[in-house]
Formats: structure tokens, C-alpha cells, sequence
């Protein structure tokens, strides 16, 4: 008689991790659906959103220099490879909203009241990094590179190296400014205390102007422009994360 009964019990298990898959399914499509949705609004506009992006470059190269494309269809492909990523970028908050829709249930109500603050402020520090990337870091940057050519050296950039190396450098200051955010989940999980970063603060420091050589320029004055934001911001996840303690600790 128990064997007979053995296959509901599995299938009763079943059930609820298929309706996750489903649901995680659903949600997925809903945000390759807003990516594409996005990316074809943008389409007409690609040239344009290109060029927006290379004028830091544009602006510092010599009078007689351009921009140019080795291969035959890169002209066509790299404008639409950009406007992609820029659609992913537009829609981070939908598909932040995604996740969090799907995780929200498995959470508790104390749980809730913090993951939606730091999803948002997540989101805006990622955009904040990247803003901070394309008007401080890309004109210091690129004057620096312009300017440090070899005499008899014409500097012209292929169009798709170029937009490899500011997608890498876009990403690698989104993620830099998340510090705060790394912080203050590491305090939330009970990992460390605040007391405790605030005793490895000179490590943190020494990191931070590591990281900024490799992610900068080779001169002193654009790793100090990524390694002091990094230093700020984790002060400010110290900070903020006093206030978190109490709740972790109690929960």
C-alpha cells in the first residue's frame, strides 16, 4: 500500500519547484522582452548615441585624426552592439524589480524594508559610476593617451576597440561604486561588524589605489580619481551600516 502512494508524494513535492521555474521563467522573459523592447526604440538613434559616447575621445584627438573601422561591417555592428548594452543598462531597474518579485515571498517582513532600499540605491550607484566614468575618468583618460603618443605617431582608434575598452571601463566603475552596497550586506549577513572595517580601513585604502592602477590610466592623478570615491564610499557604508547592526543582531 505505501509504494502505491510513494509517486503523489513526489509529484506534490514537484509541483512547487516547477511553479518556481515557471514563475523565474516568466519573470526572465519579462526582461529580455523590456531589453528588446527598449533596444528597438533606440535603433534609429544608434549612430547618434555612438558618437555621444566617443566625444571624449573626439574632443582630444589631433586636428588631422579620426576614428576608424578595420573591418568591413563594423561600421554597422558596433553602433548596434552599443545600443544593446545601452538598452540592458536603461532597463536595470525593471529587471532589478524582476528579481526582487521573485524573491520577495521566500522573505520576511523585517527582510523586505532592507532589500528594496538596497536595490534601489544599488541601481543608482551603478548609473552614478558610470556617469562618473564618462565626465570625469574619459576626458582625463584620453588626454592623457592622445598626449603621451610616440612623436610621428597618428592616434586613430578602431571604433570597436573603442567601445571595448569604455564598456570595460563603464562595468568597472559601476561595480566599484557598489562598495557601500557590499558593505552593508556584509554587516546585514552578521560576516563583520562596522567596528571591525573601521579597524581595516588602511587595507581598504591600500586596495582601493591598487585597484584604481589597474582599472586608470598609468598616472598617479586618475587612480586617485577612482581610489577616493571608493574610500569615500566605503565610509559611507560603514555609516550606514550602524544602523542596520541593531536589526541584524536582533532578527
Amino acid at each position: 500500500m505505501s509504494s502505491e502512494f510513494e509517486p503523489n508524494v513526489d509529484i506534490d513535492q514537484e509541483q512547487p519547484f516547477i511553479s518556481h521555474l515557471l514563475e523565474l521563467r516568466q519573470r526572465l522573459l519579462r526582461s529580455i522582452f523590456a531589453i528588446l523592447a527598449c533596444f528597438i526604440v533606440l535603433i534609429p538613434f544608434a549612430d547618434i548615441i555612438y558618437t555621444t559616447i566617443a566625444q571624449p575621445l573626439l574632443d582630444h584627438l589631433p586636428e588631422n585624426s579620426s576614428m576608424i573601422a578595420i573591418d568591413v561591417a563594423t561600421p554597422f555592428l558596433t553602433p548596434f552592439k552599443l545600443t544593446l548594452v545601452l538598452a540592458i543598462f536603461i532597463t536595470i531597474p525593471y529587471s532589478f524589480y524582476q528579481i526582487w518579485a521573485f524573491v520577495a515571498p521566500a522573505l520576511y517582513q523585517h527582510e523586505k524594508r532592507l532589500v528594496v532600499p538596497l536595490l534601489l540605491s544599488s541601481t543608482f550607484l551603478f548609473y552614478l559610476g558610470i556617469a562618473f566614468a564618462y565626465y570625469v575618468v574619459f576626458p582625463l583618460a584620453f588626454h592623457f593617451f592622445v598626449n603621451t603618443a610616440p612623436e610621428g605617431v597618428a592616434v586613430m582608434t578602431d571604433i570597436s576597440r573603442y567601445l571595448d575598452f569604455i564598456l570595460t571601463l563603464f562595468f568597472a566603475f559601476g561595480f566599484a561604486f557598489e562598495v557601500p552596497i557590499a558593505t552593508l550586506i556584509l554587516v546585514w549577513l552578521d560576516m563583520v561588524t562596522p567596528e571591525q572595517l573601521s579597524e581595516k580601513r588602511a587595507y581598504v585604502i591600500v586596495a582601493a589605489f591598487v585597484i584604481g592602477m589597474f582599472l586608470t590610466p598609468p598616472d598617479i592623478f586618475s587612480q586617485t580619481l577612482l581610489a577616493v570615491p571608493m574610500w569615500l564610499l566605503f565610509e559611507l557604508g560603514v555609516f550606514m551600516a550602524r544602523f542596520i547592526q541593531p536589526k541584524t543582531k536582533s532578527s
